[in-house]
């Protein structure tokens, strides 16, 4: 019977020695909440992201330049129906040589279909693998979440009793991390609403929006904060926009994210409104398509089948 438990690879140019040690540096690549050595064999560190998840491993095998092993001792899901999956399994990191390449072969053993979470993890794994643990072995700087109390956000315009929002809820069948990514960086945010695009990932931070060669918009970052929340104050664009306030809210779902969006601090519903309401639930369609198949229909495109 074929070996269902989750398993992804990938080489680089960097010694096993140089690997072993990134991988056991988890605060680099996989996240900053974490409690204890994760470096000495038969140490126990604990890993939390929010309230959403909590787990608690044990390294059970150091072979230096050759293999880990973390035993889950302990772990908490808040989405799934059996809050205690991943517990009994083990992570393990094996790494060797071939051809002048690394290699690391990463499985989650027990981790398998069966697993309510089974998707979730897969692609929340495949993220911080091949793209945070890989880019700090190559680069010296992977992706971690980031420490929880160390929240990014500003005091941001506060809805009137009198305003009006544009709301949209959708699932987005990724991992809370890419869809993160995806509302928050320059490549993310052109890929799915406009290619012109301006945009760096901090509080404070201007993002401009061209629409073609006679109209853009200027946001400012109010809040963000990794992986739930992201929220933008119109400063420059028509009359209507300036002074609304536009949010994406993050949630875990067993099958990826589900996605709150606002835009709040309309005065009034106006044709302008609706016409922004249609146009808004279609960016999110292409939103929603970037992050599922790698490709997302932005301006102009954002109205084709």
């Amino acid at each position: 019977m074929k070996n269902q438990d989750f398993t992804t690879r990938f080489s680089v140019d960097q010694t096993p020695k140089e690997v072993f040690n990134a991988i056991n540096n988890v605060r680099g690549w996989w996240s900053e909440n974490i409690e204890g050595d994760t470096d000495k064999l038969n140490s126990e560190f604990k890993y939390h992201y929010q309230d959403v998840h909590r787990a608690q491993m044990k390294i059970t095998e150091l072979i230096p330049d050759q293999k880990i092993v973390w035993h889950v001792q302990q772990n908490h899901f808040k989405f799934t129906q059996d809050q205690k999956e991943w517990t009994g399994t083990d992570i393990v990191f094996d790494i060797y040589e071939k051809q002048g390449k690394t290699i690391v072969d990463f499985t989650h053993k027990g981790l398998v279909p069966a697993y309510e979470c089974f998707d979730l993890c897969k692609d929340a794994w495949t993220h911080y693998i091949q793209g945070s643990l890989k880019e700090l072995i190559t680069s010296g700087k992977g992706s971690p979440t980031p420490k929880e109390n160390d929240v990014s956000a500003q005091p941001a315009a506060t809805p009137s009793r009198t305003s009006i929002s544009i709301c949209h809820r959708l699932r987005i069948d990724v991992p809370v991390e890419t869809v993160f990514n995806a509302v928050t960086t320059q490549e993310g945010l052109s890929a799915w609403w406009t290619p012109d695009t301006k945009a760096r990932p901090e509080v404070g931070s201007m993002l401009r929006f061209g629409f073609g060669p006679d109209y853009f918009k200027e946001l400012r970052v109010e809040e963000l904060h990794h992986y739930d929340k992201v929220k933008w104050l119109c400063l420059k664009a028509q009359e209507e926009w300036i002074g609304t306030t536009i949010s994406f809210d993050m949630e875990p779902h067993p099958k990826g994210t589900v996605l709150n969006f606002h835009h709040d601090n309309w005065k009034a519903y106006t044709h302008e409104f609706a016409g922004c309401s249609y146009a808004w639930a279609l960016f999110l369609r292409s939103l929603k398509l970037l992050c599922e198949t790698g490709k997302g229909l932005p301006y102009p495109e954002f109205d084709k089948q």
